[in-house]
Order: C-alpha cells, then structure tokens, then sequence
C-alpha cells in the first residue's frame, strides 16, 4: 500500500502520475545511486561538483534509470562513515537538485 509521506514542507503523493506510471508498468523500475558525498565508498566523491553530478544524472537517465536516488550523506559500510546534519546534507543537494529533476527528468510537456 502506498500512503501520503510527510517531509518537511513537500509531500509524496501516492496519485502522483509519475509514481503512478512507476508502478503501474508489469515491469521494474531502475534505480541509479549518485553520491554527492566527498567521502563515497562506491565512487570516490567524484560527482562532488554540480556539472559532474548532473552529467552524472543525465547518463543514468540515458541508460535507463527511472529514479536517482541521491545520497548526501555517506553510510560506508566498511566502517568510518562520518554523519552530517540535515543542513549540511540539504547544502550538497542544493546546488544539484533542481538541476537533476528539471534536466535529467523533463516534464512531459517539455521533453
């Protein structure tokens, strides 16, 4: 069952058309990772610069991804991973965010 999410000032619709459109296909949906973290396990803090993120974004779109989960705040596994604060994490998303969604995401009517 999927339920209205609360966060901050936005929302998760469940009737949102996309959500709906994810779920809905008899198929699954693929997840790309982008760490804008500068310690990342997987990739080594290279997409840190916002360009480099959002070319980053743009090729997984291209090659298939229909989320992007962006993660702000490393959690190595292997131990040594160093939390931050919601501000800082809101600081590494921000240069990037609106970018990604707009450019990597397009609206139906401007795609």
């Amino acid at each position: 069952m999927i339920r209205r999410v609360q966060t901050g000032a936005y929302a998760t619709p469940a009737d949102h058309p996309v959500l709906q459109a994810l779920i809905l296909r008899p198929y699954p949906a693929v997840m790309g990772v982008l760490n804008v973290t500068p310690d990342s396990f997987s990739d080594g803090g290279q997409f840190l610069a916002p360009e480099r993120a959002l070319a980053q974004a743009r090729r997984m779109v291209a090659e298939g991804a229909d989320i992007i989960d962006i993660g702000a705040e490393s959690t190595r596994p292997y131990g040594g991973a160093q939390p931050v604060s919601a501000d800082e994490e809101l600081e590494r998303l921000r240069p990037i965010l609106a970018d990604i969604v707009s450019s990597a995401f397009p609206s139906p009517s401007t795609a």
